[in-house]
């Protein structure tokens, strides 16, 4: 193993001694690893972790102008939609040789308390979730010129987005249930101060039921903080306004699950008596009996195009406005 003195400061210098390269090459390893062969780039990591070297991001920054640090905020990491978009995001930053500092917001406050604390950081770009923002950090972003990336947002960015339409997905799940014959179907959504991505399902669901003819007033609103107590809340709701629903459309495979865990207390048999679809498809969708039928956001993807367009805008190419489309796909089970 590699030894220093015990008063001898790890450095950069003292990397590439032992390494046998040139402080360059430990530099690249860091920020460009592209650049740097395989067998050399694993020797100076694992020389790095002897040392107990950390580059100091920065001093990099300093002397180039550029960051290699993105900022990210997320509004929660109990689902898995959010756990995919995370890992897209940290897997196409290794490989570009950057850094991801997460951080979570629950409130738009919190959101932009995070933002200045990027903004401070002097980050090479920031990715958001959704299109809601006070509108004083959107002044600030707009002064500072961040690159910044909107996910689940598919129209009108703020300065680039990544996403899909929940509208389409929507008309596409809820024409799902009614090719295999349903026809009392019910939909839950959110109530309260909720993101687009949530209330613009609500009006694509009832244009849907009422363009095959049907029935569209079965809509019950939920908390969204339930999770999987909002499922029985939301059967009940539904059953007081129609007690002869046959099928459901929830807002995630949480509430979904709750529905489903609801119809076995009542001794209802899924899909016979109830069919029910989720949303996100998280692990549970997969995992529960019977499993679940829901909409399947490219998560991963939307992820790992978030970062591209901040790294491009940073290598100098990109433009305001850009746009990623990265769709979605309607994963079929027993549950409906």
């Amino acid at each position: 193993m590699t030894k220093l003195r015990s008063d001898e400061t790890v450095t950069m210098q003292s990397v590439a001694v032992a390494a046998g390269v040139s402080p360059m090459t430990v530099s690249n390893t860091f920020r460009y690893p592209e650049r740097v062969q395989e067998e050399t780039r694993q020797r100076v990591l694992k020389i790095a972790a002897e040392l107990g070297y950390i580059p100091n991001h920065a001093a990099g920054n300093l002397a180039s102008g550029q960051s290699r640090v993105i900022g990210a905020v997320i509004p929660s990491i109990k689902n898995s939609s959010f756990y995919n978009y995370v890992r897209g995001m940290q897997d196409h930053v290794a490989t570009e040789g950057y850094q991801l500092i997460l951080k979570l917001a629950d409130t738009l406050s919190q959101e932009a308390s995070a933002i200045r604390t990027f903004v401070g950081l002097r980050v090479a770009g920031i990715a958001l979730v959704g299109d809601e923002h006070e509108s004083d950090v959107k002044t600030l972003l707009r002064k500072t010129g961040v690159p910044v990336v909107e996910s689940w947002v598919h129209e009108n960015p703020f300065d680039m987005a990544v996403g899909y339409s929940t509208s389409d997905a929507t008309r596409v799940i809820t024409e799902l249930l009614i090719e295999r014959g349903y026809r009392r179907i019910g939909f839950v959504g959110y109530q309260g101060d909720v993101s687009s991505r949530f209330t613009e399902r609500v009006p694509t669901f009832k244009q849907s039921m009422e363009k095959a003819g049907l029935d569209s007033y079965r809509i019950f609103l939920v908390d969204q903080a339930d999770g999987f107590g909002a499922g029985p809340k939301a059967l009940e709701g539904l059953c007081a306004i129609d007690p002869d629903l046959d099928a459901i459309v929830c807002p995630t495979d949480i509430v979904a699950a709750g529905v489903l865990f609801e119809c076995g207390r009542r001794g209802w048999k899924v899909p016979e008596r109830l069919a029910i679809a989720g949303w996100g498809d998280y692990e549970i969708a997969s995992e529960i009996t019977p499993g679940l039928t829901t909409v399947q956001p490219h998560s991963y993807e939307m992820g790992q195009r978030a970062m591209s367009l901040i790294i491009e805008r940073a290598a100098g190419s990109g433009a305001t406005g850009m746009m990623v489309d990265t769709g979605f796909h309607i994963v079929k089970r027993a549950s409906a």
